[in-house]
């Protein structure tokens, strides 16, 4: 590139995580944007196995061809009782960071009005007719710019809505003795010590021997990274694993909060991803939120006429919403109940609808069937808080 010039694009990118390479394919997918320039910034090559996502299914769908592993069967465990759960007509989906890298980068590599740039992103300034982006060596300007880079600013400087962590670290191991059930994702077990927190394990075996083992927190402050290895040593033993192999390690922190981001949007510059509060709140899932927001921005883009649409009105509360700030006003207030909120909801409750509650398509009356099972006092004092 000629940086004595300043190239113009349809569509920038800033940052090629989950939300704009999900929306990038679909934008290809979709055949409606043949004619539109797109520009991808980010200064990660995407070409490490640097997470795994996971995400409850009915159907298949476009991401079928990448998902490693399908179990039909979940189990849920605290201290008091286990519970094995059938998910159908769901099946828990699990897909590695770099299997997708590859799947869309693929598709990405045959059309030519797509660019990605290996880039740092150190300058975003809207102006009146287009939106100027810097890096550290080239300078664009666009039509709109997708917005995915994370700045802990947007919802920790600010004391109006509670912000916990979904953090965890993970490893994938392979034992010597057959410890595992393939056919049996471990949800959540959280049978371990709490020490006045979220604290819980989560399994994902792919055979007797192999699995990826990860202690998940949902609490404000993160641990040093040895505390974590501790209790996965540790659980493992429980487990029965005597000689192990640690295959590969992986550790993330995911902001859960109802902060509404949304408000950053401006006429175009569209927030997307964590920092577009694209991630569940109350749990932290981001793929299945991506996929469908992802959706609804290339339905959205499709209806710009000659560049009349805001990016202001993409994006509105909902009931979901709502609900998700109240969990979150109880554990950032009280950590320590969130094993016995998960518990109650999961010991009697019908897996297939708290699922579909989990992705947003319940009914009002569905939700009174799930939010009836969790303990009623924490939530009344919530909604007293959150109304007053």
């Amino acid at each position: 590139m000629n940086s004595s010039q300043i190239p113009h694009f349809d569509y920038i990118f800033t940052g090629t995580g989950l939300a704009s390479l999900m929306t990038v394919y679909k934008m290809i997918l979709s055949e409606k944007f043949i004619d539109k320039s797109i520009l991808l910034l980010d200064q990660d090559s995407k070409k490490s196995n640097d997470r795994t996502w996971c995400f409850w299914e009915k159907e298949e769908n476009i991401w079928n061809s990448i998902v490693s592993k399908k179990w039909d069967s979940a189990l849920f465990a605290s201290k008091d009782f286990n519970r094995h759960l059938a998910l159908k007509p769901y099946q828990y989906n699990k897909i590695n960071g770099l299997d997708f890298y590859n799947l869309v980068f693929d598709e990405i590599s045959k059309h030519q009005n797509i660019t990605f740039l290996n880039a740092k992103v150190t300058d975003i300034n809207e102006l009146e007719t287009h939106v100027f982006v810097g890096t550290e060596e080239y300078r664009f300007t666009c039509h709109y710019l997708f917005n995915s880079i994370y700045s802990k600013a947007f919802a920790e400087r600010q004391n109006k809505y509670p912000v916990l962590q979904q953090h965890f670290v993970g490893w994938f191991v392979k034992t010597e003795n057959e410890i595992f059930n393939p056919e049996e994702v471990t949800f959540m077990d959280f049978s371990v010590e709490q020490r006045g927190n979220t604290r819980f394990m989560y399994v994902l075996p792919t055979s007797k021997t192999e699995a990826l083992v990860e202690y998940t927190l949902f609490s404000e402050k993160l641990l040093p990274k040895e505390e974590y290895e501790k209790e996965i040593e540790f659980y493992l033993k429980k487990l029965g694993a005597e000689n192990y192999e640690i295959i590969e390690k992986e550790q993330g922190s995911i902001p859960m909060t109802c902060y509404p981001f949304w408000e950053k949007n401006t006429k175009r510059v569209l927030n997307i991803g964590t920092v577009g509060g694209w991630t569940k709140a109350s749990t932290g899932y981001t793929f299945k939120n991506s996929d469908k927001k992802s959706s609804e921005l290339v339905k959205f883009l499709q209806n710009d006429n000659q560049g009349s649409i805001s990016m202001r009105s993409f994006q509105k509360k909902s009931k979901f919403w709502f609900y998700d700030l109240l969990l979150l006003d109880i554990l950032y207030r009280h950590n320590e109940l969130g094993s016995s909120i998960f518990s109650s909801l999961f010991k009697k409750g019908n897996p297939k609808l708290i699922f579909k509650f989990l992705d947003e398509e319940t009914s009002l009356s569905e939700d009174v069937k799930v939010i009836i099972k969790c303990p009623k006092l924490p939530f009344i004092k919530a909604l007293f808080r959150v109304l007053f």
